[in-house]
């Protein structure tokens, strides 16, 4: 092991900023990460044995305790319950003699649960040892069993297992539009970098990851830092469950997003960029890096890029299962080596970013566009859309429609002409943005995707009426209370309640009282939480409950008296009782619930 993890140090330079990937080394070859590794890398990197400890802890994918040689992972997203989950769950567990969330006796499988593998339109999925899984069922779940218990490599399954697709339904501006390598960084060279920049200002591009902050803007306001030190990092972190489209632009379009990096680098002066890459999307890896050394032999990556002195180029990060990194800022500290715990802002990353420098953070879908308007110009990407909301958007679409998969669309397209793409019939409701986003009922089909109206950063979960929107809501609020980072109290302890409260009134054992304090609770989570997560952590909740009322107090325990009870006489004497100093609001409130 001494030997192992000083090799691990010195391949990485002995940098701190690379722990996550020290770790994920470690983790691959002990299937843990061992005290004895914490204490060598610890001195090895100069950093404290609690500090790693730390990191470990923070990220789903480290372990302190073993895990079997075969780690399993099934999505515990709520597209992944609609398609059999749990059933499917319990049947590995019986057919390979472990119990969920332990280790087999002769340590040769773990069993466990994900919270979403960015495969939903593709489910019921998983992950084995990183690797993704896919349309899990009986016959797939008996072939894994028998392949682990022979104790088979990877390389050696059928490649069916692994099997994930891209399923692009409709192709719009950016997925038809044709693409040679390097015409981008060319069209930039020739128009100049400012004129650049102006086409990108004039064609109305705003941030595709959810908050639609005006693209252009943040790459000047980076441009015009003083430091010459900056970096472009592109966040490819997509933990929301529904969501997949950067999945599919990473595998299909890659090299699209990789020169809308290095054009933004142009533009704001960066030598160093980042792709950070969900843990999930581990199957992605090798392919990325492969294009990436490509770009490099081709001169468009490295030094002096198509000879004109530009020096730029790009590293992949890979995360370690944890949501929160969607947020920049928390992104910025994973890939500085750290636990992911969002920043107090301001400052912002494109004045103190990655190593306090100045740093520009987009969406891959972001960097997609930028190549387009780089190549076509601005007016060709402002010509279609809205007033407010220009271009298009990429969509994941998932749930009950016969076609789940990616669509592209012009923004100001209604909802009813998605469904109807997509083969979405008897549609309750859709779950638009994720968790995170906002619940929409069959009486708002005719809103329209634009960041005036309906803005999303790209998920489309459907329901349909057979579904209990409570299941939904449950879902998602264990989904938040397990990712909060636990930073802020409001968070920490706000998610766990709300939890609890939820449950509470879903199982049949709340009261009118329970609505309203859980409402209430939503507040105090969504106002009072230091980062988005928490914010928008209460939203599942109040959406659903703002448009069906009813189906929560449905949930309300009847309160029955046994025959001959006076209840007459026993609100007289709860009032009686109630006047008295030591008994007051407590009796008060109970005879208000029991009237």
């Amino acid at each position: 092991m001494k030997q192992f993890i000083q090799c691990i140090a010195e391949n990485n330079q002995h940098q701190s900023t690379h722990l996550l990937k020290m770790l994920r080394e470690i983790q691959d070859r002990y299937h843990y990460i061992p005290k004895d590794a914490i204490e060598q890398l610890s001195e090895l990197l100069n950093i404290p044995r609690t500090q790693i400890i730390s990191v470990v802890e923070f990220y789903s994918f480290f372990h302190l305790s073993p895990r079997g040689k075969y780690e399993l992972l099934i999505s515990d997203s709520i597209t992944d319950h609609m398609l059999g989950k749990k059933n499917l769950l319990d049947y590995l567990a019986k057919i390979l003699s472990v119990t969920v969330g332990e280790v087999r006796e002769d340590g040769l499988v773990s069993l466990g649960n994900a919270s979403c593998t960015g495969m939903c339109d593709q489910g019921p999925a998983g992950l084995v040892n990183g690797y993704a899984l896919t349309r899990l069922d009986q016959p797939a779940c008996d072939q894994i069993a028998a392949l682990i218990n022979q104790q088979k490599p990877l390389v050696e399954w059928p490649s069916e297992l692994f099997q994930v697709d891209d399923n692009i339904y409709k192709s719009g501006l950016l997925l038809n539009q044709p693409y040679v390598q390097g015409a981008a960084l060319r069209a930039m060279i020739d128009r100049g970098i400012k004129a650049t920049l102006a086409e990108v200002d004039g064609s109305g591009l705003r941030g595709r990851g959810g908050a639609g902050f005006k693209t252009a803007t943040k790459w000047k306001f980076c441009s015009e830092e003083p430091q010459t030190e900056r970096y472009v990092v592109c966040n490819a972190d997509e933990g929301e469950p529904g969501t997949f489209k950067d999945r599919v632009l990473l595998n299909s379009y890659t090299d699209q997003v990789f020169e809308g990096m290095a054009v933004c680098a142009a533009i704001i002066g960066a030598r160093q960029g980042f792709l950070y890459l969900r843990g999930e999307y581990l199957h992605l890896h090798d392919k990325l890096e492969r294009i990436l050394e490509q770009r490099r032999q081709n001169g468009l990556l490295g030094t002096n890029i198509m000879g004109v002195g530009l020096d730029f180029d790009i590293e992949i990060c890979l995360g370690a299962g944890a949501y929160i990194c969607g947020e920049e800022s928390a992104l910025i500290e994973s890939l500085e080596g750290k636990a992911g715990i969002p920043r107090n802002r301001p400052p912002y990353p494109v004045t103190q970013g990655y190593l306090g420098k100045p740093t520009v953070v987009n969406n891959v879908e972001t960097f997609l566009a930028a190549t387009g308007i780089a190549v076509n110009g601005g007016d060709w990407f402002a010509s279609i859309g809205t007033e407010k909301s220009k271009g298009t958007k990429i969509l994941s679409i998932s749930g009950d429609c016969a076609r789940p998969g990616i669509y592209e669309y012009p923004f100001g397209i209604t909802v009813q002409t998605i469904l109807n793409d997509c083969g979405a019939v008897d549609v309750l409701g859709i779950q638009v943005g994720g968790p995170s986003g906002t619940f929409i009922s069959n009486q708002e089909f005719e809103r329209k995707l634009a960041f005036e109206d309906l803005a999303t950063g790209g998920s489309f979960i459907i329901f349909n009426s057979s579904r209990d929107i409570l299941d939904m809501v449950n879902n998602f609020t264990h989904f938040f209370a397990h990712e909060s980072c636990g930073f802020c109290t409001p968070c920490r302890v706000g998610t766990a309640l709300l939890k609890k409260q939820l449950a509470k009134i879903v199982d049949g054992h709340g009261s009118a009282g329970d609505v309203v304090a859980l409402e209430e609770l939503c507040q105090l989570v969504k106002n009072h939480s230091h980062c988005g997560l928490g914010q928008t952590a209460a939203n599942p909740i109040l959406t659903t409950l703002e448009r069906y009322p009813d189906l929560y107090h449905s949930r309300l325990k009847e309160i029955s008296f046994e025959p001959g009870f006076d209840l007459d006489g026993a609100l007289a004497t709860a009032r009686r009782l109630a006047n008295r100093d030591d008994a007051g609001a407590h009796l008060a409130q109970t005879e208000s619930e029991h009237e």
